[in-house]
């Protein structure tokens, strides 16, 4: 999984650590705490319905984005999202669901009681000859302390990352696509 992760305390904040002293003993300066973007997309052959139910049960997410352990559904519009960090280590955030335009859109921002929160979108654009544009964009910002050190290890090249997590997407998806034509189910 890509550079999703971002603290949403606010300038020279941290989640835990508000105190001057405390960031600045563990090196965070306002620099480290500024949110990044990335954006990528991605040509995915197949019925754009198919392409976008398949990306809006998030529970799929395990299936293609290499860190994803586990999402779970919480409520509606509501999730629960397990990343495997490095050494076993695990990381967790709350998400929302913020917009939902059916074969379009899927926009979400992580809880405000989450130490992690992600935000973001994906569209979806079709295509002539069956195909449809997937452009995912997200925002991050590398937590502080230990488990920012993880985070950071697991976005070492997040464009790369993406770009792979797109690919398994791509395959996941067309592979979905070629076994339902062939009448085996989903």
């Amino acid at each position: 999984m890509s550079r999703i992760i971002q603290i949403g305390m606010g300038r020279n904040r941290v989640k835990g650590y508000n105190d001057p002293v405390t960031l600045i003993i563990f090196g965070i300066t306002e620099e480290k705490i500024m949110t990044d973007r990335i954006t990528k997309s991605i040509i995915v052959q197949g019925d754009v319905s198919d392409i976008y139910q398949l990306w809006a049960n998030f529970e799929n997410f395990p299936h293609f984005m290499e860190n994803i352990e586990s999402v779970t559904k919480t409520g509606s519009g509501l999730s629960h999202w397990v990343m495997k960090g490095p050494l076993g280590q695990k990381i967790e955030w709350d998400a929302e669901t913020t917009r939902m335009e059916e074969n379009k859109r899927i926009g979400w921002n992580s809880k405000d009681n989450s130490d992690l929160t992600t935000s973001g979108q994906v569209t979806f654009n079709p295509l002539p000859s069956n195909q449809v544009e997937v452009t995912i964009t997200l925002q991050y910002q590398p937590p502080a302390g230990k488990l920012g050190e993880a985070v950071a290890h697991l976005f070492d090249n997040p464009e790369r990352k993406l770009e792979e997590d797109l690919q398994r997407f791509k395959a996941y998806a067309e592979r979905i696509s070629t076994t339902s034509r062939m009448g085996m189910g989903r």
